[in-house]
């Protein structure tokens, strides 16, 4: 695990405030992606009637759809054909990205993560009340493979062949997404 190349580059670009950047390299388990793992603290305030109403405007109008909420499965698993945008409307959680070796990162009512195609990513512990919206670019349909070595090769090649989103789920096209993903 490493910070996004770039980050606190003072002639680079610098992410706002309450950015965090991870990048995980492939474990021979799980493939992750160069691309970092973006975490944006307090991203969205979510709807006083419908929590999880004011994410998925956000992200539906940067077109990030096929939007669904839940909690995040207990296994390491990843999605080898499409990115992936969480934002938590409810509670808090611990939440394992990168794989058994990866990084253990708290997350809470506001918090919005990207995670590329291929990160592997699994729930630690939450709140009863921990949930999510997930989302994904252009509405992308995706497939859930666990940490799996037989399926590594087929799932980075797949991984090679996903397109960058036009727009960040959040701040569309001015937003980290773009600078940090070009």
């Amino acid at each position: 695990m490493a910070q996004a190349k770039g980050y606190g580059d003072p002639k680079g670009y610098n992410t706002p405030l309450g950015t965090e950047t991870y990048v995980f390299q492939s474990n021979g388990i799980v493939p992750n992606n160069s691309l970092p793992l973006i975490i944006r603290r307090g991203a969205v305030t979510p709807d006083q009637d419908d929590p999880a109403k004011a994410f998925e405007t956000t992200f539906a109008r940067n077109g990030w759809t096929n939007s669904w909420r839940n909690g995040i499965f207990q296994f390491h698993h990843y999605h080898p054909n499409t990115h992936e945008v969480l934002g938590v409307f409810s509670g808090s959680a611990s939440v394992r990205f990168g794989g058994e070796d990866g990084e253990t990162v708290a997350v809470s009512t506001g918090d919005v993560v990207i995670v590329p195609a291929g990160v592997a990513h699994a729930l630690i512990n939450s709140s009863d009340d921990f949930a999510v919206v997930g989302a994904y670019p252009g509405g992308s349909s995706y497939d859930t493979v666990r940490d799996d070595p037989n399926a590594l090769a087929a799932s980075q090649q797949q991984i090679a062949r996903v397109p960058l989103p036009d727009m960040d789920p959040i701040d569309g096209a001015d937003g980290p997404l773009t600078k940090l993903w070009a």
